[in-house]
């Protein structure tokens, strides 16, 4: 692995790490009836940082974190709770037994997989009889933008469509509450809100975020284009976009909870 690619994926870790206020979000979204000293798992994690705010709040639980990127374990270092484990391991075929799990958590992730409903079945599988599922993902993710660019427009839908190639799904978040039902998941919930939410220039922070996310798709966007060029033009000029006073560019976040059923599912997962 070069040395180009591992800083690459450091800056990413960052990003990611710096997007989201773990304490809020578990204080927001954690479910708040988990057993204190359960089994928890968040399936593509990231850097961790939310796996290692739950490991925190719930010091007697055994909490994993399962991303396909071990290179992104480095970021937490130190501060890596004694109960939280972070293992390398695909959606696909999740390294852990069957029934196993009290809680699993999976934030913008679906997103990018061929076959979400494969990831499900295998939450599903890895989840105890009873046990609590909750999925975040976006919709609308890069497309909503007005007034309409042009050249945003145009680059855009480049990029959209060479992603579509690998499985990336703009629109997965409206999907969530289906896929969650045919997976056999029961009291399924949704709720939904606003996640981008720019209305005129973004502030300088925001703006940091767009610029790292943008430059760590950069070889994407240059290979959609077929030149490095046009994509770094591309890149300044959407950044340049984001500034604009007269601009609104929002998207909308998912959430959708539910449970495992004790049923016969339960038991044709043991067979």
């Amino acid at each position: 692995m070069s040395e180009e690619y591992i800083l690459e994926n450091e800056n990413e870790s960052r990003r990611l790490a710096e997007k989201v206020d773990a304490a809020a979000w578990v204080a927001r979204y954690c479910p708040k009836q988990l057993p204190k000293a359960g089994k928890f798992l968040d399936v593509g994690c990231g850097p961790g940082v939310i796996a290692a705010e739950i490991a925190n709040h719930f010091a007697e639980a055994d909490v994993f974190g399962v991303d396909i990127e071990s290179t992104r374990f480095t970021y937490l270092g130190s501060r890596c709770p004694s109960n939280l484990s972070l293992i390398q391991g695909d959606v696909n075929q999740l390294p852990f037994d069957d029934c196993g799990f009290d809680y699993v958590q999976c934030r913008f992730l679906l997103e990018y997989l061929r076959s979400p409903e494969r990831a499900l079945a295998e939450m599903f599988r890895v989840l105890k009889p009873g046990g609590r599922l909750l999925l975040q993902d976006l919709d609308g993710q890069l497309l909503w933008h007005y007034p309409e660019d042009p050249v945003v427009t145009r680059v855009l839908g480049v990029v959209l469509s060479s992603l579509s190639r690998t499985g990336f799904d703009p629109l997965v978040g409206r999907k969530l509450y289906t896929l969650t039902k045919l997976a056999g998941f029961l009291d399924v919930g949704v709720e939904v809100e606003p996640y981008h939410l720019f209305p005129g220039s973004v502030d300088d922070r925001t703006l940091s975020l767009w610029n790292m996310k943008l430059s760590h798709a950069l070889p994407v966007m240059a290979k959609a284009m077929n030149c490095e060029r046009q994509a770094e033009d591309a890149k300044e000029h959407f950044l340049n976009y984001l500034r604009r006073e007269d601009r609104f560019t929002y998207s909308v976040m998912m959430t959708v909870v539910a449970r495992r059923d004790y049923g016969k599912l339960a038991d044709e997962v043991s067979m």
